[in-house]
């Protein structure tokens, strides 16, 4: 495939109604459960990005069968799966082929994958898959792959030494094959893992707890078939706020999924940015005051990611170029992956006044006129925060390795353009 670039000219205002897709995060883990059940299963609101389309790949290689019914809408029927060697250079693509290592323990009782590959934002562990594997029963080898077998999967007391939502979302789906009833403890509760457990539920598991940080499964479930639908994707939601407020337009975000956007309209709310909900659309007027809130006795205040239910690690990037043109000063600190903070750099290069204090912390200081720039897309989440800056910036940017965004934003300058952005994709797409 061609590296794709996006030519962005800036500084026009948007308006108009968007709908979010769905939740790259939740579809992932939920295409790779697919695998758990002999019986058919539909899945709707799938996001259509290179991700999805690898994992798709990924499942048909161990035998399934898996068809896209329209757009995004998939059929998958794991009628008979088979452990066999995992493609190497379709697992390096994607971390989510990590996923796959659960329902095929629990169908085949053996598994070999290469490493996974994906966003290089820091050092991300696999320690915690591992224990949790181990504890139910597994034996884990890792040399230059990772291989895993049990003959029977048995329920455990689990505590993850970290809140990991790909070790949370591998150990739920082990645990319904599972015999006996397991407790998942420290678990990550983000809405994608509700989203896999209420899909697991579909297909017949008993799960308690879910959304809350200690998960309970009775095991073995009794598996059918299920039609579900993927939850819309709350960091896009936010992405588009972050949009909103750059360009200082008025956006109607439709079906956004409202029950699970507080701690992100709280944390734009301290960038002066105040969004209303209308059923299920979250609304962005234009108008908006832009002024960073100090903390009580005029301190600079801070906007930091954690776990969830707080503010989400994906959406630091976007806050951060959301802050540039706001009044005033913040902190940022992003605790959770010492890469992400790189690409501020490029920032400053188009005029943001920001100081990178270390790997974790940035002091932001706006407003600032954002200039066009070059940049380079390092990973999916700064991508989108680049291309925020682009659209917001006075003249023309160029956006190196978007290949980048589209992994985790399905079609997005298409759907930004209709909103009244200047995107140009190189090469155009084709037709499908």
């Amino acid at each position: 495939m061609p590296p794709i670039q996006y030519i962005v000219e800036g500084g026009h205002r948007l308006s108009g109604t968007i709908e979010p897709s769905g939740n790259k995060n939740s579809a992932l883990p939920i295409i790779a459960a697919a695998l758990l059940t002999e019986h058919p299963v539909m899945l709707d609101n799938v996001p259509r990005i290179r991700d999805t389309e690898t994992l798709v790949e990924l499942i048909r290689s161990v035998g399934a069968s898996a068809e896209w019914k329209s757009r995004n809408t998939l059929a998958i029927h794991a009628r008979e799966v088979r452990a066999a060697d995992l493609d190497p250079e379709l697992c390096a693509r994607i971390r989510a082929s990590i996923l796959l290592a659960g329902p095929l323990l629990a169908r085949c009782g053996e598994v070999a994958l290469p490493p996974p590959g994906g966003d290089v934002i820091g050092r991300r562990r696999l320690d915690t898959h591992f224990l949790a594997f181990e504890q139910l029963g597994a034996t884990v080898t890792a040399t230059h792959r990772l291989e895993f077998r049990a003959v029977r999967l048995k329920g455990a007391d689990v505590f993850l030494d970290e809140p990991s939502v790909t070790a949370t979302e591998n150990a739920l789906v082990a645990a319904v094959a599972a015999h006996g009833t397991t407790y998942l403890r420290n678990a990550a509760s983000e809405p994608h893992v509700q989203d896999l457990a209420h899909f697991l539920v579909a297909l017949g598991a008993r799960i308690e707890g879910i959304g809350t940080n200690t998960i309970i499964v009775h095991g073995p479930a009794t598996l059918g078939g299920a039609s579900y639908s993927i939850q819309p994707d709350h960091i896009e939601v936010g992405s588009l706020i972050g949009l909103a407020a750059v360009t200082r337009s008025p956006l109607r975000i439709a079906k956004a999924g409202v029950e699970h956007l507080r701690s992100i309209r709280m944390g734009f709310e301290r960038l002066g940015i105040v969004c209303g909900v209308e059923g299920d659309d979250l609304v962005v007027p234009s108008g908006q005051t832009m002024k960073i809130h100090d903390d009580f006795g005029g301190h600079v205040p801070k906007l930091e990611d954690q776990p969830w239910p707080a503010f989400p690690a994906d959406l630091m990037s976007i806050a951060i170029v959301t802050a540039t043109q706001c009044d005033g000063v913040i902190l940022m600190f992003e605790k959770m992956f010492e890469s992400r903070m790189f690409f501020v750099d490029k920032l400053i290069s188009m005029g943001a006044r920001i100081v990178l204090c270390d790997p974790h912390r940035a002091i932001v200081a706006g407003p600032s006129r954002l200039r066009g720039a070059l940049m380079t897309s390092p990973d999916i989440r700064a991508g989108m925060a680049m291309l925020l800056a682009a659209v917001a910036a006075e003249g023309t940017s160029t956006i190196n390795n978007a290949d980048q965004i589209e992994r985790g934003y399905e079609r997005i300058e298409e759907r930004l353009n209709a909103l009244g952005a200047r995107i140009t994709r190189v090469p155009a797409r084709d037709g499908h």
